[in-house]
């Protein structure tokens, strides 16, 4: 008698691995009334770069404050499902204990400190840490953006694009596992989007700094990232690699531009009707 011997397959190191960040099912409310987040979930891999698109009022700023617990500043709460992080529950930890665990958002706008300088700025970034070697990442901080070292006045004074750097450089200094930009190419020229991209690709690679990165501009994001997960109304629509995301023929069309086949012509963009396959 022949013995059968059942091979069980080994997972994938993506299965093997939990992810960093896990956003399972939550929804969220604001004012005791107004549903904004409808079920969402979605996942964060350790050291990647993940782009969650869409258009205004998607859900996508909402996402990011549930996650890093600021939605109380605007009488919001989750009131359903879970958000882990490194393992543990974090909705409904203070904002502080957050950053301290390892989340440090860059705010839409970049909400820097205008009447301070840069230095103060980034010293700011450090007031969780209680080592004291932050002269060390504020040189680092300058190896990424050596403009800044270069203004020492008022942040107040910097362009739009050195807020930006300013921004990002006081998330580093707070040294996060994982960082959440709420659209960073928001009043930026082309050319100081690509810089900043190119930038934030760099932090990724070189420290390891996992990010959640929200965009409207979807052809930056996707060049960045490896995995990208699409709203609409309060909900992920489509999620996958970043190759495959520009590849989508509705992806293409309401998200980067693109038309495909459909608009050869003046006649056919007079006719064309909206359809998105997902909804």
């Amino acid at each position: 008698m022949t013995e059968t011997i059942e091979v069980i397959p080994k997972p994938s190191p993506a299965q093997a691995a939990a992810p960093l960040l896990a956003v399972r099912n939550i929804e969220v409310v604001y004012d005791d009334v107004i549903l904004v987040l409808r079920g969402l979930s979605l996942e964060v891999p350790q050291g990647a770069i993940v782009a969650l698109l869409g258009a205004n009022g998607a859900g996508k700023s909402t996402t990011l404050k549930a996650i890093s617990g600021l939605l109380k500043t605007e009488d919001g709460e989750v009131t359903r499902g879970e958000i882990v992080f490194d393992g543990e529950r974090i909705n409904g930890i203070d904002p502080d204990k957050i950053v301290r665990r390892g989340i440090f958002q860059v705010m839409e706008g970049r909400r820097i400190i205008s009447d301070m300088t840069s230095i103060e700025n980034l010293r700011l970034g450090a007031f969780t840490r209680r080592d004291g070697d932050v002269d060390a990442d504020i040189a680092m901080v300058f190896n990424y953006f050596p403009r800044l070292k270069e203004r020492t006045g008022l942040a107040g004074y910097l362009s739009g694009g050195e807020q930006q750097m300013l921004a990002i450089g006081r998330a580093l200094m707070a040294r996060p596992k994982m960082i959440l930009m709420d659209e960073p190419s928001m009043g930026l020229s082309p050319l100081l989007v690509k810089e900043v991209f190119a930038i934030i690709k760099e932090i990724n690679r070189d420290l390891g700094v996992t990010i959640l990165l929200v965009e409207q501009n979807a052809r930056a994001a996707l060049s960045v990232a490896s995995h990208g997960y699409i709203m609409e109304q309060g909900k992920v629509v489509l999620d996958g690699s970043a190759d495959e995301l520009r590849d989508n023929e509705d992806v293409k069309e309401f998200y980067l531009g693109g038309a495909g086949d459909q608009r050869k012509s003046f006649k056919n963009l007079k006719s064309f009707k909206r359809r998105k396959r997902w909804l």
